[in-house]
């Protein structure tokens, strides 16, 4: 594990605060949680902090820490503790999470890492000259079957090659990151087979598979129905006789020996 410290005084701003639309929308978190509960907002608010000024400063750290009445060092842990969030300042146009996990690795990981460092900068967590770009090495982003890939923001940007990260860096420096579309850079389609389907692949295997669950969506609706209790059927559990009704005569017998 890793020391993560807040990033020097000469970078901290003098203050911090939401703007108006975030005011709104932190009220809406805080208003979620239980009475008594609501320190439990910290972390969508430390990320909402960050996405406003592209990376969480000590100033938001005691912004956030006001709102929700914690003191200063409780929310500080949480900043430090979790990768996610930045602590020194990054790209204010792309911050490029490059995943270096085994199965992005062994699919030429290190080859978009080599593009980083030399569209951006040779090290990790430095920004360009112009500082809107900046990128980091980062553990398993979740997409394995789609490696290699990076996380810019929060969109990811999956099966790439060295030359396709190279444009999309390109698109963000020119402030385009927008008409960028997220998800595969190539012809596949979510996490299918790279070599297409194998399955349910023409118009009839559809067919057959919206009957199949009308099918089951008209049982659950006819199970779910109210029936009368003279259409029930008697079940009995297997293993578990019906419990029998106590014999007269022994009952009877059992009385006049008490007698």
């Amino acid at each position: 594990m890793s020391v993560r410290r807040l990033a020097d005084e000469a970078l901290q701003p003098a203050g911090f605060s939401f703007n108006k639309e975030n005011q709104v929308w932190a009220k809406k978190i805080i208003a979620q949680y239980p009475e008594g509960r609501q320190q439990s907002a910290v972390i969508p608010l430390l990320m909402r902090a960050q996405e406003q000024d592209g990376w969480v400063t000590r100033a938001a750290i005691e912004y956030v820490a006001d709102l929700l009445s914690m003191a200063y060092i409780r929310v500080m842990e949480v900043a430090t503790f979790y990768t996610q969030f930045q602590l020194k300042p990054v790209g204010t146009k792309a911050h490029i999470q490059v995943c270096g996990t085994t199965p992005c690795m062994l699919r030429g990981a290190g080859d978009l890492i080599e593009v980083c460092q030399k569209k951006i900068h040779h090290d990790p967590h430095h920004t360009n000259r112009d500082g809107t770009l900046s990128w980091e090495e980062v553990e398993c982003l979740g997409a394995c079957v789609n490696a290699p890939m990076v996380m810019i923001f929060k969109d990811t940007y999956e099966d790439l090659t060295p030359e396709r990260l190279a444009e999309i860096i390109d698109q963000f420096e020119k402030g385009e990151g927008d008409s960028v579309p997220v998800g595969p850079q190539n012809s596949r389609k979510t996490s299918e087979p790279i070599t297409g389907l194998t399955s349910l692949i023409n118009d009839h295997a559809h067919d057959v598979s919206k009957v199949k669950s009308s099918s089951k969506s008209a049982q659950r609706e006819k199970k779910a129905s109210p029936t009368d209790e003279a259409s029930k059927d008697k079940t009995t559990l297997v293993g578990s006789p019906a419990i029998k009704k106590p014999d007269e005569k022994r009952a009877s017998n059992k009385d006049t020996k008490k007698k």
